[in-house]
Protein backbone atom coordinates (compact mmCIF):
# COMPACT_ATOMS: atom_id res chain seq x y z
CA UNK A 1 0.00 0.00 0.00
CA UNK A 2 1.43 3.36 -1.06
CA UNK A 3 1.39 6.34 1.31
CA UNK A 4 1.02 9.53 -0.69
CA UNK A 5 1.94 12.61 1.33
CA UNK A 6 2.02 15.26 -1.36
CA UNK A 7 0.02 16.29 -4.41
CA UNK A 8 3.02 15.35 -6.54
CA UNK A 9 3.02 11.84 -5.03
CA UNK A 10 -0.72 11.50 -5.68
CA UNK A 11 -0.47 12.64 -9.30
CA UNK A 12 2.50 10.38 -9.97
CA UNK A 13 0.62 7.37 -8.56
CA UNK A 14 -2.58 8.26 -10.40
CA UNK A 15 -0.69 8.45 -13.70
CA UNK A 16 0.40 4.82 -13.31
CA UNK A 17 -3.17 3.48 -13.00
CA UNK A 18 -4.53 2.14 -16.27
CA UNK A 19 -7.81 0.65 -15.03
CA UNK A 20 -10.74 2.21 -13.21
CA UNK A 21 -10.14 4.04 -9.93
CA UNK A 22 -12.46 4.12 -6.92
CA UNK A 23 -12.07 6.76 -4.24
CA UNK A 24 -13.12 6.83 -0.58
CA UNK A 25 -12.54 10.19 1.17
CA UNK A 26 -12.42 9.94 4.99
CA UNK A 27 -11.38 11.86 8.08
CA UNK A 28 -9.85 8.78 9.69
CA UNK A 29 -10.89 7.04 12.92
CA UNK A 30 -12.02 4.26 10.61
CA UNK A 31 -14.69 1.73 11.49
CA UNK A 32 -16.58 -0.98 9.61
CA UNK A 33 -18.78 1.63 7.96
CA UNK A 34 -15.74 3.16 6.27
CA UNK A 35 -14.44 -0.28 5.36
CA UNK A 36 -17.77 -1.13 3.70
CA UNK A 37 -17.09 1.78 1.32
CA UNK A 38 -13.62 0.39 0.64
CA UNK A 39 -15.02 -3.07 -0.10
CA UNK A 40 -17.62 -1.55 -2.44
CA UNK A 41 -14.83 0.30 -4.26
CA UNK A 42 -12.75 -2.87 -4.49
CA UNK A 43 -15.73 -4.63 -6.08
CA UNK A 44 -16.47 -1.89 -8.61
CA UNK A 45 -13.04 -0.50 -9.48
CA UNK A 46 -9.62 -1.87 -10.36
CA UNK A 47 -7.80 0.37 -7.87
CA UNK A 48 -8.98 1.93 -4.61
CA UNK A 49 -7.52 5.15 -3.24
CA UNK A 50 -8.49 6.38 0.24
CA UNK A 51 -7.79 9.82 1.65
CA UNK A 52 -7.45 10.61 5.36
CA UNK A 53 -7.77 14.29 6.15
CA UNK A 54 -9.53 15.92 9.11
CA UNK A 55 -10.89 18.94 7.28
CA UNK A 56 -10.99 21.97 9.61
CA UNK A 57 -13.15 24.10 7.32
CA UNK A 58 -16.22 21.93 7.95
CA UNK A 59 -16.08 22.29 11.75
CA UNK A 60 -18.06 25.22 13.10
CA UNK A 61 -17.21 24.13 16.66
CA UNK A 62 -13.52 24.22 17.64
CA UNK A 63 -14.07 21.68 20.44
CA UNK A 64 -15.53 19.20 17.96
CA UNK A 65 -12.41 19.53 15.81
CA UNK A 66 -10.08 19.24 18.81
CA UNK A 67 -11.88 16.13 20.07
CA UNK A 68 -12.05 14.33 16.73
CA UNK A 69 -10.40 10.90 17.24
CA UNK A 70 -6.90 10.36 15.82
CA UNK A 71 -6.16 6.68 15.13
CA UNK A 72 -3.90 6.94 12.08
CA UNK A 73 -1.69 3.90 12.75
CA UNK A 74 -4.74 1.66 13.23
CA UNK A 75 -6.42 3.20 10.21
CA UNK A 76 -3.50 2.44 7.92
CA UNK A 77 -3.34 -1.14 9.17
CA UNK A 78 -7.06 -1.63 8.45
CA UNK A 79 -6.76 -0.16 4.98
CA UNK A 80 -3.77 -2.29 4.07
CA UNK A 81 -5.62 -5.41 5.23
CA UNK A 82 -8.63 -4.34 3.15
CA UNK A 83 -6.54 -4.23 -0.02
CA UNK A 84 -6.35 -0.47 -0.57
CA UNK A 85 -3.77 0.45 -3.19
CA UNK A 86 -2.88 3.92 -1.89
CA UNK A 87 -3.72 6.34 0.91
CA UNK A 88 -3.49 10.08 0.37
CA UNK A 89 -2.49 11.99 3.54
CA UNK A 90 -2.62 15.73 2.75
CA UNK A 91 -2.23 18.61 5.19
CA UNK A 92 -3.90 22.02 5.35
CA UNK A 93 -1.21 23.75 3.27
CA UNK A 94 -1.75 21.30 0.42
CA UNK A 95 -5.53 21.41 0.52
CA UNK A 96 -5.84 25.15 1.07
CA UNK A 97 -2.88 26.97 -0.50
CA UNK A 98 -5.28 29.94 -0.73
CA UNK A 99 -6.02 29.67 3.04
CA UNK A 100 -9.68 28.99 2.20
CA UNK A 101 -10.05 32.24 0.29
CA UNK A 102 -12.04 30.37 -2.35
CA UNK A 103 -15.01 28.27 -1.28
CA UNK A 104 -17.94 26.41 -2.80
CA UNK A 105 -21.46 27.21 -1.59
CA UNK A 106 -24.83 25.57 -2.15
CA UNK A 107 -27.70 27.96 -1.40
CA UNK A 108 -30.69 25.74 -0.62
CA UNK A 109 -30.51 22.23 0.89
CA UNK A 110 -27.22 23.00 2.68
CA UNK A 111 -29.11 25.47 4.90
CA UNK A 112 -31.53 22.82 6.18
CA UNK A 113 -31.17 19.99 8.72
CA UNK A 114 -27.50 19.85 9.82
CA UNK A 115 -26.70 22.97 7.84
CA UNK A 116 -29.25 25.05 9.71
CA UNK A 117 -27.45 24.48 13.01
CA UNK A 118 -23.90 24.23 11.67
CA UNK A 119 -23.33 27.34 9.55
CA UNK A 120 -20.56 26.88 7.03
CA UNK A 121 -20.33 23.12 7.55
CA UNK A 122 -21.38 22.08 4.08
CA UNK A 123 -19.35 24.86 2.48
CA UNK A 124 -16.30 23.19 4.00
CA UNK A 125 -17.47 19.72 2.97
CA UNK A 126 -18.23 20.62 -0.64
CA UNK A 127 -15.05 22.64 -1.04
CA UNK A 128 -12.76 19.87 0.18
CA UNK A 129 -14.60 17.14 -1.74
CA UNK A 130 -14.37 19.19 -4.94
CA UNK A 131 -10.63 19.60 -4.38
CA UNK A 132 -10.14 15.88 -3.68
CA UNK A 133 -12.16 14.80 -6.70
CA UNK A 134 -10.13 17.14 -8.91
CA UNK A 135 -6.87 15.74 -7.52
CA UNK A 136 -7.71 12.02 -7.48
CA UNK A 137 -9.84 12.03 -10.66
CA UNK A 138 -11.64 8.81 -9.76
CA UNK A 139 -14.16 7.01 -11.93
CA UNK A 140 -16.32 6.38 -8.86
CA UNK A 141 -16.38 7.90 -5.36
CA UNK A 142 -18.09 6.17 -2.43
CA UNK A 143 -20.02 7.83 0.40
CA UNK A 144 -22.15 6.43 3.23
CA UNK A 145 -25.88 7.03 3.56
CA UNK A 146 -25.54 7.85 7.27
CA UNK A 147 -24.53 11.33 6.10
CA UNK A 148 -27.47 11.35 3.69
CA UNK A 149 -27.67 15.13 3.37
CA UNK A 150 -23.97 15.27 2.57
CA UNK A 151 -24.39 12.51 -0.02
CA UNK A 152 -27.20 14.36 -1.79
CA UNK A 153 -25.30 17.66 -1.77
CA UNK A 154 -22.21 16.01 -3.26
CA UNK A 155 -24.34 14.38 -5.95
CA UNK A 156 -25.84 17.76 -6.74
CA UNK A 157 -22.41 19.42 -6.85
CA UNK A 158 -21.03 16.81 -9.25
CA UNK A 159 -24.03 17.27 -11.54
CA UNK A 160 -23.95 21.09 -11.37
CA UNK A 161 -20.24 21.33 -12.20
CA UNK A 162 -20.18 18.52 -14.79
CA UNK A 163 -17.59 16.50 -12.86
CA UNK A 164 -16.91 13.21 -14.60
CA UNK A 165 -17.32 10.87 -11.62
CA UNK A 166 -20.08 8.56 -10.42
CA UNK A 167 -21.10 9.14 -6.80
CA UNK A 168 -22.03 5.82 -5.18
CA UNK A 169 -24.12 5.81 -2.00
CA UNK A 170 -23.61 2.86 0.36
CA UNK A 171 -26.00 1.61 3.03
CA UNK A 172 -25.62 2.58 6.68
CA UNK A 173 -23.58 0.09 8.70
CA UNK A 174 -24.84 -0.35 12.25
CA UNK A 175 -23.62 -1.87 15.48
CA UNK A 176 -25.46 -4.99 16.65
CA UNK A 177 -27.67 -2.79 18.85
CA UNK A 178 -28.68 -0.54 15.93
CA UNK A 179 -26.45 2.48 16.54
CA UNK A 180 -25.14 3.86 13.25
CA UNK A 181 -21.37 3.46 13.13
CA UNK A 182 -19.57 6.78 13.49
CA UNK A 183 -16.07 7.87 14.41
CA UNK A 184 -17.61 10.09 17.09
CA UNK A 185 -19.01 7.03 18.88
CA UNK A 186 -15.51 6.61 20.32
CA UNK A 187 -16.12 9.77 22.35
CA UNK A 188 -19.27 8.44 24.06
CA UNK A 189 -18.99 7.63 27.74
CA UNK A 190 -19.81 4.06 28.77
CA UNK A 191 -23.18 5.19 30.11
CA UNK A 192 -24.06 7.18 26.99
CA UNK A 193 -22.98 4.34 24.73
CA UNK A 194 -25.50 2.06 26.46
CA UNK A 195 -28.29 4.59 25.93
CA UNK A 196 -27.36 5.65 22.40
CA UNK A 197 -29.18 2.84 20.49
CA UNK A 198 -32.49 4.34 21.65
CA UNK A 199 -31.87 7.13 19.15
CA UNK A 200 -32.26 4.81 16.17
CA UNK A 201 -35.13 2.85 17.70
CA UNK A 202 -37.17 5.94 18.51
CA UNK A 203 -36.38 7.64 15.18
CA UNK A 204 -37.84 4.62 13.39
CA UNK A 205 -41.19 4.72 15.20
CA UNK A 206 -44.37 5.89 13.52
CA UNK A 207 -45.91 9.25 14.35
CA UNK A 208 -45.17 12.90 13.73
CA UNK A 209 -41.75 14.49 13.85
CA UNK A 210 -42.89 16.39 16.94
CA UNK A 211 -43.87 13.20 18.77
CA UNK A 212 -40.54 11.57 17.91
CA UNK A 213 -38.65 14.62 19.16
CA UNK A 214 -40.59 14.51 22.43
CA UNK A 215 -39.85 10.79 22.82
CA UNK A 216 -36.14 11.41 22.29
CA UNK A 217 -36.14 14.20 24.87
CA UNK A 218 -37.91 11.90 27.34
CA UNK A 219 -35.17 9.31 26.72
CA UNK A 220 -32.53 11.85 27.76
CA UNK A 221 -31.31 13.13 24.38
CA UNK A 222 -30.65 16.77 23.62
CA UNK A 223 -32.56 17.02 20.33
CA UNK A 224 -31.27 19.27 17.54
CA UNK A 225 -33.90 18.30 15.00
CA UNK A 226 -36.26 15.59 13.79
CA UNK A 227 -37.56 16.20 10.29
CA UNK A 228 -39.14 14.17 7.53
CA UNK A 229 -38.14 15.10 3.99
CA UNK A 230 -38.25 13.30 0.65
CA UNK A 231 -39.43 10.04 2.16
CA UNK A 232 -36.83 9.88 4.93
CA UNK A 233 -36.86 10.91 8.58
CA UNK A 234 -33.69 12.70 9.65
CA UNK A 235 -32.55 13.25 13.20
CA UNK A 236 -29.66 14.79 15.11
CA UNK A 237 -29.11 14.62 18.87
CA UNK A 238 -26.39 15.37 21.38
CA UNK A 239 -25.22 13.32 24.33
CA UNK A 240 -22.59 13.88 26.99
CA UNK A 241 -21.63 17.03 28.86
CA UNK A 242 -22.31 20.62 27.86
CA UNK A 243 -18.57 21.23 27.59
CA UNK A 244 -17.90 18.12 25.46
CA UNK A 245 -21.10 16.97 23.76
CA UNK A 246 -21.10 14.11 21.25
CA UNK A 247 -23.31 14.71 18.23
CA UNK A 248 -25.11 11.76 16.63
CA UNK A 249 -27.02 11.81 13.33
CA UNK A 250 -29.15 9.16 11.68
CA UNK A 251 -31.86 8.72 9.08
CA UNK A 252 -34.48 6.08 8.35
CA UNK A 253 -37.18 5.54 5.74
CA UNK A 254 -40.28 7.50 6.77
CA UNK A 255 -43.18 5.41 8.06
Amino acid sequence: MKLLKSIADLKAFRDTQEGSVGFVPTMGALHDGHLSLVYASNMEADTTIVSIYVNPTQFNNANDLDNYPDTLAKDLSKLEAAGVAAVYLPDYTQMYPDDFSYELNEKSFSNELCGELRPGHFTGVLTVVMKLLNLVQPDKAFFGEKDYQQLELIRGMVEAFFIDVEIVGCSIVRENDGLAMSSRNLNLSQCDRKRSPKFHRILGLGGSDESIAMALKSAGFDVEYVRTKSGRRFGAVRMGTVANPVRLIDNVPAR
